[in-house]
């Protein structure tokens, strides 16, 4: 059963700038979100009849439009890997402490794992609860939060300022001595 045309066009024009945008954050190439986008809309007409009408249809879109941008990042990274390995041999190791000092909230982000970054776009761009990212994501909401905490550690570490470590462990007291 497919949508009737202008049901379609109407949710299409209605849902399009939030799922480019998604992909765009998760993606960082807006040429890529825009093809991912198209995708997804033409895989959502194709199974329209796998919507279940209890479920809100923009997270349904936003899910398979997730699954879309995941399935093109594993590609892309797949073939650097293959590119670099073909040119160079084995890839460099990178100084951690470059991206540290140059840490930018969106490249990192882009670095986290594509369904930890799925869940920090969905909660922080979009302002999506928990029971929404969940249900868009098809993963029980425990699920949701442990990809959120885990993404919100790793970017604060990575984003952390380079300075003097503090210490947690309390210093000794020193007396001077009695002269």
């Amino acid at each position: 059963m497919l949508p009737p045309g202008a049901e379609f066009d109407r949710l299409y024009e209605a849902t399009y700038p939030r799922i480019l945008r998604t992909l765009a954050a998760m993606l960082g190439d807006h040429a890529a979100a825009e093809d991912c986008t198209q995708d997804a809309y033409l895989k959502a007409f194709r199974s329209w009849h796998t919507w279940r009408q209890d479920a809100p249809v923009e997270t349904w879109l936003h899910r398979i439009a997730i699954n879309a941008a995941i399935s093109y990042r594993r590609k892309r990274v797949l073939r650097e890997v293959g590119e670099m390995v073909r040119r160079l041999g084995r890839p460099e190791q990178r100084d951690p402490t470059d991206h540290a000092l140059g840490g930018d909230l969106l490249e990192e982000l882009r670095r986290l794992p594509a369904k930890q970054a799925a869940a920090i776009v969905l909660r922080h761009l979009h302002g999506y609860s928990n029971r929404e990212i969940a249900a868009s994501l098809g993963v029980p909401e425990s699920t949701v939060a442990t990809r959120l905490m885990i993404a919100k550690r790793t970017l604060r570490a990575r984003l952390r300022p380079a300075g003097p470590a503090i210490s947690n462990t309390p210093v000794a007291w020193r007396v001077p001595p009695i002269e």
